[in-house]
């Protein structure tokens, strides 16, 4: 019997070991253990609220000054590693096989792992990143910008220096340092999935290394972990995303942007998004992502053309070239004497992107079948950077001319002064149709916050089933639900630095287990190499 044969026996042993109680299939050591500590977790933060925010703050901070070094090391090994395999042989290796054929269009896939993989995040930090580091620029740069002086000289080296500075942070943010992890992790999950037979479980990946160990508590322990970065980094991006919510329904209709209409937001869309998730995955999910990603081009496209088109054009391609030139300044950690941004931005992104890696990953991994090892990585890895840079171009690159050529300061002010959820709105206010656009800005916030729920509870359940694609409709119910609340606690206690501390804590088992599943996929693909 060769190791593929013995490998396909073990496919159904974590099912095989399912507990069946009350309605529910479950893997019971990682079902009852996250369960329970995520209840207890949502009770502690709403009943000691004061305590809680206290203790995330501090978290936040240490986390990301003393730890710095590890989100940015760990993010840098992976990029090397994911081009070595582009570029390499074993990108030629087909997920599931020489015979596998997609299960998506290419529009399809693309449009599903978008709407998972970027979430809340690109329409929130779309203007007040690109506008804050044009403010602060990196590696202590001259600041351009003085609330109390005029708009200084377009045309000003200083000026466009910081311009160009502020997109290639941007690149680096949320380019190849931060789709990395997803990246890996849905790589290794597909091919020991769809290539070896094992369960679409994290603990599969790992099975070069652990053996049958892994179908023991090693693997339980993988699994819950991943369940809490799941649960704990999709959160953040809900309770934000809330807020802008609010803010848009506060500019629009004047509804107060109060916590409570925040937690009302959250609720909603809990149960919408609880409503997708029940429908499946080739109907709720697949039918929201591709509305997303639809209407996600057309708002940019009108602002393309509405706003500055040279300058937004102007930004994407001096932000690419400078980030070009700079990436290894950008990830180089030592020596530096921007603490701020390191800590305060580079360190926080990385960690809650491989916070979002086990969720994005498992749910990437999930709808790649048939696609090769070289397919995969770029549409992951290099696509996701080229268009986020575009994106992020026209809404900040259009801000920042606004401010340069025309004096409004309505986007600075916003995001200076600690009212950066308006700082979309803000933008927008400047162009054609404000209302229709704030309005569908609204509407693509709250389907990316459905689809964030959906397709996270989704991910959630598999792996608390055991790798199982079927488990009873009650535990999606219940993990889509388990988001929501885990989001609402740590808005109440303690906005937005619990939500960034959690986020930034989650990311830091995976900073370790994420290296752990990229030297098991290289062993792994080395051997299909050879077969």
């Amino acid at each position: 019997m060769n190791e593929q044969e013995k490998q396909s026996q073990l496919n159904h042993q974590v099912g095989q070991n399912n507990v069946q109680i009350f309605g529910l299939d479950i893997n019971a050591p990682v079902f009852i253990t996250a369960s329970v500590s995520i209840t207890l977790f949502v009770v502690g933060t709403l009943v000691f609220q004061e305590q809680a925010s206290v203790i995330f703050g501090s978290l936040r901070v240490w986390l990301t000054t003393r730890l710095d070094w590890v989100f940015m090391l760990t993010c840098s090994l992976l990029v090397l590693f994911c081009l070595f395999l582009m570029v390499s042989p074993l990108g030629r290796v087909r997920l599931g096989g020489t015979e596998a054929v997609p299960d998506y269009s290419t529009f399809t896939w693309i449009a599903m792992l978008f709407s998972a993989g970027l979430a809340i995040g690109l329409v929130y930090f779309g203007v007040i990143e690109p506008v804050h580091h044009f403010q602060h620029p990196p590696f202590n740069m001259t600041p351009v910008y003085d609330a109390q002086a005029p708009p200084p000289d377009i045309d000003d080296p200083n000026t466009k220096a910081a311009w160009d500075m502020s997109f290639a942070a941007i690149a680096f943010h949320w380019g190849l340092h931060g789709w990395v992890g997803y990246a890996v992790i849905g790589l290794a999950l597909a091919y020991f999935t769809y290539n070896r037979g094992l369960p679409l479980a994290l603990r599969s990946a790992f099975y070069p290394l652990l053996g049958k160990r892994v179908w023991g508590y090693p693997g339980h322990i993988i699994d819950t972990l991943a369940i809490f970065a799941t649960l704990f980094g999709i959160a953040p991006s809900l309770g934000l995303g809330a807020q802008q919510v609010a803010a848009g329904l506060n500019y629009l209709f004047n509804i107060p942007a109060t916590n409570a209409t925040a937690v009302a937001i959250i609720l909603l869309i809990t149960l919408i998004a609880t409503a997708s998730v029940l429908s499946g995955l080739n109907v709720g999910i697949k039918r929201l992502s591709q509305v997303n990603i639809c209407i996600t081009i057309a708002l940019f496209l009108f602002v393309i053309v509405a706003g500055p088109t040279g300058a937004i054009f102007s930004s994407f391609f001096r932000g690419l070239g400078t980030y070009i030139v700079t990436i290894v300044p950008f990830s180089n950690w030592v020596g530096r004497t921007d603490s701020y941004f390191i800590h305060d931005w580079s360190a926080f992104h990385l960690a809650w992107w491989l916070a979002w890696g086990p969720f994005v990953g498992s749910f990437i991994a999930r709808i790649s079948k048939g696609r090769t090892v070289r397919q995969f990585l770029f549409c992951v890895l290099i696509l996701p950077m080229l268009l986020i840079l575009l994106c992020m171009s026209t809404f900040g690159g259009t801000a920042i001319h606004q401010f340069l050529t025309d004096g409004f300061t309505g986007v600075m002010d916003s995001v200076g002064g600690g009212k950066q959820e308006l700082a979309l709105f803000k933008m927008l206010e400047q162009l054609p149709l404000t209302g229709i656009t704030s309005f569908v800005s609204i509407v693509l916030l709250i389907i990316f916050f459905i689809t964030s729920s959906d397709s996270g509870s989704l991910v959630v359940d598999t792996i608390a089933a055991g790798g199982k694609f079927d488990a009873p409709v009650g535990q999606r119910v219940f993990w889509c639900s388990a988001e929501g609340l885990v989001a609402i606690a740590l808005l109440l206690g303690g906005g937005l630095r619990s939500l960034q501390a959690l986020a930034v804590a989650s990311g830091l088992p995976f900073a370790i287990i994420v290296i752990g599943m990229g030297g098991c996929t290289w062993l792994a693909l080395r051997k299909e190499e050879v077969d």
